[in-house]
């Protein structure tokens, strides 16, 4: 008996230290030393929470950049990719399906080249990134739904993305990428030619 309650008092002791105190003093260094993302790293635009840097949101209004497809449809509770092997005959057709989509929206040859992460879902299903070539990819649909002329609104669009893009850690390690929320807020606030992502 007296064995029962020495352990009992060192469970009590732990649950203490490792599911209060511990968490308590992580979280207050956090919010000490990078609050920002500490609060989950929220947007904020025009005075209102609109997402957050780290969790890709549904868009699908043509004037907009759009992300990585989601095996979740960009539900953040049920987290997770599809787990679909490269010889799954479910894969090869969900990659088909997006790939005929984007062909029809683009106004693209049936053999044209799509950047691979518009066609495959992310492990997470919700990657709030795309890469450069996926974001340069869709950059005449966004002209033309918001009636900018490509000659005059190209330049002005890539040159957003660029400034926008971030990655390679030092310098020249992994591939840069662009965060399509941020990205698209940038995008009203520059041509506001559709009614704003978030009004």
């Amino acid at each position: 008996m007296q064995d029962f309650w020495k352990n009992l008092k060192m469970f009590l002791w732990l649950s203490v230290l490792t599911g209060i105190l511990y968490p308590c003093l992580i979280t207050g260094i956090a919010y000490l030393t990078m609050p920002a993302k500490a609060g989950g790293s929220l947007v904020i635009s025009h005075g209102k929470i609109v997402g957050s840097e780290l969790i890709a949101q549904k868009i699908v209004g043509e004037g907009y950049f759009w992300p990585r497809p989601s095996a979740i449809d960009y539900k953040p509770l049920p987290s997770g990719g599809s787990n679909l092997g490269p010889t799954s005959a479910a894969l090869k057709k969900a990659v088909d399906e997006r790939k005929a989509a984007l062909i029809q929206t683009h106004h693209l040859q049936a053999n044209a080249a799509i950047p691979s992460d518009l066609l495959f879902a992310s492990a997470s299903g919700l990657d709030p990134h795309i890469s450069l070539p996926a974001a340069y990819f869709q950059i005449s649909r966004v002209l033309q739904a918001r009636g900018i002329e490509p000659e005059a609104g190209r330049a002005a669009v890539k040159k957003m993305i660029e400034n926008a893009a971030s990655g390679r850690s030092l310098g020249f390690i992994g591939e840069r990428y662009v965060n399509v929320l941020l990205l698209n807020l940038a995008l009203d606030e520059h041509a506001p030619k559709l009614t704003p992502l978030h009004p």
